[in-house]
């Protein structure tokens, strides 16, 4: 469906659910790819993989986190791939607590990650008039009770998302960011709340429309689609990608 042979891809945060399957769309659709998270067994599972199937990968670990261990690790990616088209910020520490650790946590990856990530690539974007994709969520956009500091810090990706694509917007770099709604997968949150907490499970499953949860490829498709040609008079914009479970 898209050809992206010739681009280069940077997904950082992508060795499982929504950042796993983006990787593995921009590899089938051709693109040079790098994959960064802080586990070596699930991404080594995820080059095995794409192993499998004729194409390559180029991961590394990196705690995103980690202002210096971020920055060796896109730099060196850069260098791996020879320069950079889009990068996809989807890391994040799921801040749950309303503590110290929920909110220093959700602050140093979820936000700074995707900070410090767009400053560092800047450059080469400018250079290719590549795009920016940020992952934020539709807990950006009404109060929490549960998450309280992943929902205010994954609005404040979602602002920052609109700022920035102004601010680049002259150097033909596009901004763009993605909500999506209660996604599942295996071993992620939704898939643990299934096994361990129903109520909420079928609560939140109840709530959407479609009468199901999302799966990551129907955000990685999105992904993809936001930075193909297709979308090349779209910058800012946050979509919202939740089978319409904001509206219920």
């Amino acid at each position: 469906m898209f050809d992206f042979h010739g681009r280069r891809v940077i997904v950082a945060g992508g060795s499982k659910g929504i950042g796993r399957a983006i990787a593995l769309g921009f590899a089938r659709a051709g693109a040079g790819v790098s994959v960064c998270a802080r586990g070596q067994a699930s991404l080594d599972a995820l080059a095995k993989e794409v192993a499998s199937e004729g194409l390559a990968l180029h991961v590394a670990p990196c705690d995103i986190g980690d202002k210096a261990e971020l920055e060796t690790y896109l730099q060196n990616a850069m260098d791996e791939l020879g320069g950079l088209d889009v990068l996809v910020n989807c890391a994040s520490a799921f801040g749950r607590e309303d503590n110290e650790e929920g909110w220093l946590s959700s602050v140093e990856v979820d936000l700074m990650g995707t900070v410090r990530a767009g400053h560092i690539c800047l450059p080469a974007l400018k250079e290719t008039g590549g795009t920016i994709i940020n992952i934020a969520s539709i807990a950006a956009l009404h109060a929490s009770t549960r998450t309280a500091p992943y929902a205010a810090i994954k609005a404040a990706v979602a602002h920052y998302t609109g700022s920035l694509a102004v601010t680049m917007a002259p150097h033909k770099v596009r901004v763009n960011g993605i909500a999506p709604g209660s996604i599942e997968f295996p071993g992620g949150v939704w898939d643990q709340a299934r096994q361990n907490n129903p109520e909420l499970y079928q609560r939140i499953r109840q709530g959407i429309p479609f009468g199901r949860l999302g799966t990551p490829e129907e955000v990685a498709d999105v992904a993809l689609f936001l930075a193909s040609d297709l979308a090349r008079w779209i910058t800012g914009q946050t979509l919202v990608v939740d089978g319409g479970q904001v509206l219920s």
